[in-house]
């Protein structure tokens, strides 16, 4: 009776402790998205930027942080002509087979500009 019972339950915590890993690697991985695009923008939302600096900059932060959580990340850069927008995706690192969670961060801000003061009386 006790190996009946040692059989069943030793499975179902090993899968129990790999789904706490899996949720785990996957949170790290929504905040290593989150930080490249959040520092994407306060590169790409500056004045005489472009979205090649932002792209850059994510590029840059995803190669830093990204190795080991966040797999094939991607990042888009948009500038408009009032908001700066970044969208990172990817998937988190697979611990659970089978099971693809995928990852996605988004940062908006307006753009920065020069507004000439208006002239006085």
């Amino acid at each position: 009776m006790v190996t009946t019972e040692f059989v069943l339950a030793v499975p179902a915590l090993l899968l129990l402790l790999l789904v706490i890993t899996q949720v785990a690697i996957w949170t790290h991985a929504i905040h290593v998205a989150q930080a490249a695009a959040s520092q994407a923008l306060a590169v790409a939302r500056v004045q005489d930027a472009s979205a090649a600096d932002g792209q850059a900059r994510a590029g840059a932060v995803l190669a830093q942080l990204g190795g080991g959580s966040l797999r094939d990340p991607h990042a888009v850069v948009t500038r408009g002509p009032t908001r700066s927008t970044v969208e990172v995706t990817g998937h988190a690192a697979r611990v659970v087979p089978f099971l693809e969670l995928s990852v996605h961060a988004r940062a908006v801000g307006p753009r920065e500009r020069f507004v000439p003061p208006e002239a006085s009386g």
